[in-house]
């Protein structure tokens, strides 16, 4: 069996985003595997604990900076890699595309993905690739079991849970609470530098993003800047309970 973990990479949540010439700026940013992903990661490699057999290939669509992210990868346990590179800023489906292209190259049995990117929050990747492949589609999975090809497991609803079985092939996305992600050992990270890590390029794929990206901007939001008057503490809790009620309405 093949598994294939849709790997991104995205901004340390403790930076703060940069904005130049009207775009995301990453080059001095400290940039980090999404933890969504990183449970796919770790599903994928505790199937292969159980069948050896199995082999796990990391994916990222994405520049050349990706790499790190899939040595990453590699070092946590991932046997083999794959970068589609460009330096072009790709809308969803256009990377859906792709993944499935790869998953059909690849003869994946089995693709994970996270279930919300931690950067623009979309949810839309697991079901582009679905889409292409013509695959079933397991959502926000919370549990997961393979029984020889069929895979059983559950995912949160609204006031329960919710459980589903499948025939591979299939994809899933995950979501946190799925499993606990292990960290990479020093002797893997060494052994990650030796794996197989294949480059392609983007154009061989035949594809074009439809949605470019024109301009990025951060929301600057003003102060009220408002002071309040300590000598008479009781006028000063009244009229702050009357800011928080009447103007930000943090309180009814």
């Amino acid at each position: 069996m093949r598994i294939l973990s849709v790997i991104r990479q995205v901004l340390d949540a403790e930076e703060s985003v940069k904005i130049k010439d009207g775009m995301v700026d990453l080059s001095s940013s400290k940039l980090v595997l999404d933890t969504m992903d990183e449970y796919g990661l770790e599903e994928a490699l505790r199937m292969r604990d159980v069948l050896p057999e199995t082999e796990v290939v990391a994916l990222a669509v994405g520049p050349a900076r990706c790499e790190e992210a899939l040595r990453t990868a590699l070092a946590i346990g991932a046997d083999r890699a794959v970068l589609v590179e460009t330096a072009e800023a790709l809308d969803v489906i256009t990377v859906g595309n792709v993944v499935a292209q790869v998953a059909r190259t690849e003869q994946s049995d089995l693709i994970f993905c996270g279930g919300q990117e931690a950067d623009w929050d979309s949810q839309a990747l697991g079901a582009a690739i679905a889409e292409y492949l013509n695959w079933p589609q397991l959502t926000w999975t919370t549990a997961l079991n393979l029984e020889g090809r069929t895979l059983t497991g559950t995912h949160d609803v609204e006031e329960g849970t919710e459980s589903f079985s499948v025939e591979l092939p299939a994809i899933v996305t995950t979501q946190q609470g799925l499993c606990e992600p292990r960290y990479p050992t020093l002797p893997n990270i060494m052994k990650a530098k030796k794996k197989e890590l294949r480059r392609d390029s983007f154009e061989s794929f035949g594809v074009r993003s439809k949605l470019k990206f024109i301009r990025s901007e951060i929301q600057v939001k003003e102060r009220m800047r408002r002071i309040l008057d300590g000598k008479d503490g009781s006028a000063a809790a009244q009229q702050l309970v009357e800011f928080l009620r009447n103007e930000t309405r943090v309180i009814g």
